[in-house]
Formats: structure tokens, sequence, C-alpha cells
């Protein structure tokens, strides 16, 4: 299938349509021409530091209107994934105080104290991250309990380059404790997979787009659907060489995109 029969386009966000609060040229054109056609396009992000209606709040400061139903981050998959493999159980959460709010009102057991009835921790990207929250991770991971972690990103894009992300902290407290999580997002193909089950799409009809290869094409390329990666983040076309993983596309950035689609 074309580029221009697609109906569902999967997007992950900072570096793809926007860094910090700038927005990317072209992205409203490509959000207009994708609603225009009767497609969808859908937020797929890593970053756990937010909830969804935080990011409601941050698009509409950049200048584009969403709702809940339009994204989908790892938290949410994180939650899906606790809630059926270990249900009532209680998780020391390490993340920022939304993480945690989100947790607790999917109806997730979670405590930021350490407790003898702490059956695992369930760890996000957290820029309110201080020493005592990895203290209370190292000593934790002394036990042998279940450890998950959202997303396994290395850094996250800022306006002046890259701060450390979920996955940097997860490789600091492996230096420290030997222990690894069970990462869920991107590259994971679960958020894909909830994606086209949500809305009724077949693989055919989806496409994900993104500026990391070991995240966001890795996943759409593990959930079997075409990827176009971009070149306006984090992931260079060095990067793309030493790659195992290739996208079925290579564009500049989203208005590119824009330009392919409405070809």
């Amino acid at each position: 299938m074309s580029l221009s029969e697609k109906k569902l386009f999967l997007l992950d966000m900072d570096g793809t349509i926007y860094l910090d609060s700038e927005l990317f040229d072209g992205t409203m054109d490509f959000l207009r021409e994708v609603k225009a056609r009767g497609g969808r396009y859908l937020f797929l992000t890593n970053n756990s530091s937010k909830s969804a209606s935080a990011y409601v709040d941050k698009l509409s400061r950049i200048g584009i209107e969403s709702c809940e139903n339009d994204f989908l981050t790892s938290t949410y998959a994180t939650i899906l994934y606790i809630k059926d493999k270990y249900p009532g159980r209680r998780f020391y959460a390490l993340g920022t105080e939304s993480f945690v709010n989100e947790l607790l009102k999917a109806g997730v057991d979670v405590t930021t104290e350490l407790s003898d009835d702490v059956f695992g921790i369930v760890m996000g990207n957290d820029n309110e991250l201080t020493f005592k929250k990895l203290e209370d991770a190292c000593k934790l991971l002394l036990r042998d309990i279940v450890y998950i972690a959202t997303n396994p990103d290395w850094v996250c894009p800022t306006a002046f380059g890259y701060v450390p992300d979920c996955g940097s902290v997860a490789e600091m407290l492996w230096r420290a404790t030997g222990k690894r999580p069970t990462f869920i997002g991107k590259p994971e193909p679960e958020m894909i997979y909830l994606a086209l089950e949500k809305f009724g799409y077949k693989k055919s009809e989806a496409i994900m787009i993104g500026d990391r290869l070991y995240t966001d094409i890795a996943s759409g390329y593990n959930a079997g659907i075409d990827t176009i990666f971009v070149l306006s983040g984090e992931g260079t076309l060095d990067d793309l060489k030493s790659s195992e993983v290739k996208p079925t596309y290579v564009m500049q950035n989203i208005r590119e995109v824009y330009n392919k689609i409405k070809d």
C-alpha cells in the first residue's frame, strides 16, 4: 500500500513533530491532510513523565487541538501489563508525581515509600529524580522482585540538546545492582497492537513515524507495519548505517512526510 493510501499514522512526538515547545514546520499541514483524507493520527510516546491529559494541554499550547483518545503512552501500556500479569500487587513507583497519580487513578496499587509488602518496582521517565529514589530502588533490587520500566530510551530531547531518559536511569541501576527491568514501551510492538485493535485498522493501513531507530522504528518493524525514519530528532544517517533495523522510508522531517502523502 502506497503512502497516500495509508489510513492510520502513528506518530512519535519529541523530535518528530516538535522539539520542546517549538512546533516543526509542516506539522500542522500534515495533521490537517490526514484528517482531510478521512484518516487518523495517533500520538505514541514513550515519555512517561506526563499523563495523556498533560499532553493535551501541552499540544494546545503549541497550537494542536487534541483529546486524551489521541494518545497512547508507555504508562498506559504499562498499566495494562501490570493489571494483566500482577493484579492486586503493590509496586514501588519510581517516577514523576504525574506518573504515580496516573497509576493510582487506573487502580494500580503503588507506593513511593519502602515497605516489606512491595512486590516490584515500576519505573518511568523521571524529571523529578532524587538520590533517595535511586537509593530506595537499589535497596529493593537486592530482593528477588519484579522490575518493570516503561521505556528504554537513553535520552529525552530538549531545546538545548538531550537529558537522560528512563533507559539511562535503568542502566545506572544495573551498574549498581546487576538487575535489568522488563521494558514495556517502544521498541516492543504492544502499543502498536493496541492502536490497531482500538481503532480497527489493518497492519497494511498503518505506518509508524519517528526519529529513533531503536524505539520508534523498531516498534513498527516488530509489529509488522511500515515505518518512516525522520532525521529531525535524535537519529542520524550514521545510526542507520549501523542499525540492524531498517525503516521502510527515510525522510528529512514531517514537512517531507506531508509532501509525500499529498502526492
